[in-house]
């Protein structure tokens, strides 16, 4: 695709450009090639300004519309965000391009040309020839096809549509008029083509996916409390809706977040930006299951449907699929929909290696505890000893070797990340359909220097599965670790759509704004992200940026009281009293948000004793702050050791163009650095950073 350069060479403002409403929105240069704008939801506004015309939108309704389910201050973060990079992207078209109200947002009038307006002047200028082209061009095209941000904005499109195609109705029957008195076969032409259109156009615009939820089953009887069979049985479902066209179903993480909420059906419908929820409750006894499914209205919270399951834990696949075949039904039947039924996958002959994965799930849910990570590899070898041929079993295996590298004392990280490998490549050879497996794969790559091998794993994983929230997450994360920010935003944005209360992902949200300098949108999505459970250090590290120091300081040190409940030091620290430890994080939180040389340098000794008298010099103990504070020979030097599935988050924040940290890759030492690690290869496959210019002779090594 060509991307327009919209200034001219001789500085003034361009041509008005043009937008396509009928098909797929295009917003083109006068020379007609397409002007790319990357962040969906600015392309969702334009299109909506530009489907009102001159008038004015309510800020407060687009943010709702196009940020469904979000918490309001982190709409109207990344609403404002949306106006700031459309602003830049039309400034050169005029002066007041995008007029933007504390209270509206609208197109100067006249500011881009519609193919509709195109329509309507061909005909106003009695060019009929023009006319019949430009209606041929719409044909059959729905308005802003492929454009879905949820139920609200598709209705408010409905609406709009409906609009629309009266107007174009009306000038084309007008001109039809005119056209009969002077060009009888000309007119035909124009009938015929009205013809086609005024079927498409009465064909109401049904919103492209449901969005639904499915919250923990309450487990009832013996199994009192949460319950291993209960959460995998929800886990399939989720699974199994989620292969349905007509459905989006919000990830586990979101679901399972509401655990015991004291909040209504309808506020849980409301954070999560679904319309339906499915509850229900499950009980085991001498080998039958019961299941009691209710799907709830998000809008009321009134029950809509309501059923009863009976089965076997002999066939326990046909009991789940006939479970989410009848709530799938409930719901198109609710809707007034004909539904696509979901397959469950059959994952194994074996009872009892099923239950065995069932028990390892739910203690890699849990992810820390003394002991639970490596219980949860003993139960999926055990599951995998019974059945070999178990594809789903080889994922969870890796996948928990993965959290063993990242979340216990290991003394061989990357000797998890190699067996983490073995297993997803087993998985791969079992079932090729299977995404995770690759963007696993991915991770391994990236321990052994392959910034390359990693991208294409996980641009392999992310075509098999692009509505897979973890993969697109892997995918967005590797390309912010080699600093392609901007690609990773629609990513993030994608999988916050369908998870949207899970706090890794808003932490990696926070990170990508973090190094654009869109801070005060960090500071919204890091508040967010510490209020769904995930440490507050790039939090703090925001408010340093914005200048509130005394808060990042505070902000900070709330790290130390989750760090110390669920993480264990590093091995190589030794014991350590509380007043060591608070001496050591205050003076952490002094270096990193406080902004003094001083507190930095002293906190850069203690870093490089650490380095020396560490197992893993690469850990994250050491190589994190390194960047934090732009200690760039130190990141070199640790990162430049070796990278781990534990130390890759240090390379999120690395791409700020903030002080300290812009000082890393600034230094004369980054480019050799980043070519010994692999880093470049990847730049001149996937390009250059967004704030590295790639050298004139485009050679890595100049």
């Amino acid at each position: 695709m060509k991307q327009a350069d919209p200034v001219q060479s001789s500085g003034r403002a361009c041509t008005s450009p043009s937008a396509t409403l009928f098909g797929r929105f295009r917003l083109c240069a006068a020379d007609g090639s397409e002007i790319v704008i990357s962040n969906r939801r600015a392309r969702a506004l334009l299109a909506m300004l530009c489907l009102v015309d001159s008038e004015v939108l309510d800020r407060d309704f687009v943010s709702k519309v196009l940020w469904a389910g979000r918490f309001e201050a982190h709409a109207k973060a990344s609403l404002r965000q949306c106006l700031l990079e459309l602003g830049k992207l039309l400034a050169v078209f005029g002066p007041d391009f995008l007029v933007a109200t504390r209270s509206g947002i609208g197109l100067r009038s006249g500011a881009i040309t519609t193919d509709l307006d195109a329509l309507e002047q061909a005909f106003a200028d009695a060019d009929h020839t023009a006319a019949t082209a430009r209606l041929a061009a719409i044909g059959t095209q729905p308005i802003l096809d492929q454009m879905d941000f949820g139920d609200t904005f598709n209705q408010w499109i409905a609406r709009r549509s409906s609009d629309a195609e009266k107007r174009l109705n009306d000038v084309v029957e007008r001109g039809l008029v005119e056209l009969q008195k002077t060009d009888s076969t000309a007119a035909q032409e124009l009938c015929k083509l009205l013809a086609l259109r005024k079927p498409a156009a009465a064909l109401a615009r049904a919103p492209v996916k449901t969005r639904i939820a499915v919250l923990p089953f309450q487990s009832v009887g013996a199994h009192e409390g949460p319950d291993y069979f209960a959460d995998g049985m929800v886990d399939e479902l989720i699974t199994a809706m989620g292969q349905v066209p007509q459905l989006m179903v919000a990830g586990r993480t979101s679901s399972f977040h509401y655990r015991g909420s004291s909040l209504s059906p309808a506020q849980i419908a409301a954070e999560l930006g679904v319309l339906h929820l499915i509850e229900g409750s499950v009980q085991r006894q001498d080998g039958r299951v019961r299941i009691h499914a209710h799907l709830i209205s998000g809008e009321t919270g009134v029950e809509l449907w309501a059923a009863r399951f009976d089965g076997t834990l002999d066939d326990v696949f046909a009991f789940q699929e006939q479970v989410a075949q009848a709530i799938t039904a409930a719901i198109g039947s609710a809707l007034g929909i004909t539904m696509e039924l979901p397959r469950v996958r059959g994952m194994t002959h074996s009872k009892a290696a099923y239950e065995l994965y069932l028990q390892g799930q739910a203690l890699c849910a849990r992810r820390f505890g003394d002991g639970v990570l490596d219980t949860a590899v003993t139960l999926f070898e055990q599951a995998l000893a019974l059945d070999p041929d178990f594809a789903e079993c080889w994922v969870a295996l890796a996948e928990a070797h993965q959290l063993v590298s990242v979340y216990t004392q290991c003394l061989d990280r990357n000797g998890e990340a190699a067996r983490m490998a073995e297993c997803a490549e087993r998985a791969i050879a079992l079932s090729p359909g299977l995404a995770y497996p690759y963007s696993l794969l991915g991770l391994y790559e990236l321990t052994r220097f392959n910034f390359v091998g990693a991208l294409d794993y996980a641009y392999q994983a992310y075509r098999l599965e692009p509505s897979n929230p973890a993969v697109t997450m892997r995918l967005a994360s590797f390309l912010i670790f080699i600093g392609r920010t901007r690609d990773a935003v629609p990513l993030i944005s994608a999988a916050l759509d369908q998870d949207p209360a899970d706090g890794r992902k808003y932490a990696l949200l926070c990170g990508v704004q973090f190094c654009a300098g869109e801070l005060a949108a960090a500071n919204d999505s890091g508040r967010r992200m510490v209020d769904l459970g995930m440490p507050s250090t790039l939090l703090a590290v925001t408010s340093a940026a914005l200048g509130a120091r005394d808060l990042a300081i505070r902000q900070y040190l709330l790290t130390q009281q989750m760090m110390n409940s669920i993480l264990l030091p590093p091995v190589g620290i030794g014991v350590q009293t509380p007043e060591a430890m608070d001496a050591y994080w205050q003076m952490a939180a002094a270096a990193i948000c406080g902004g003094s040389l001083e507190d930095r340098q002293a906190y850069w000794q203690v870093l490089e004793m650490l380095f020396a008298v560490l197992a893993d010099k690469s850990d994250l103990t050491i190589s994190g702050p390194a960047v934090l504070t732009g200690h760039a020979d130190l990141v070199f030097k640790t990162i430049g050791h070796s990278i781990s599935p534990s130390n890759l988050i240090a390379l999120v924040p690395l791409w700020a163009n903030i002080e300290p940290i812009r000082q890393i890759w600034q230094h004369s030492e980054f480019i050799a650095f980043a070519r010994r690690i692999g880093m470049t290869a990847a730049w001149e496959k996937y390009g250059w950073p967004d704030l590295l210019p790639p050298p004139p002779d485009n050679r890595s090594d100049t």
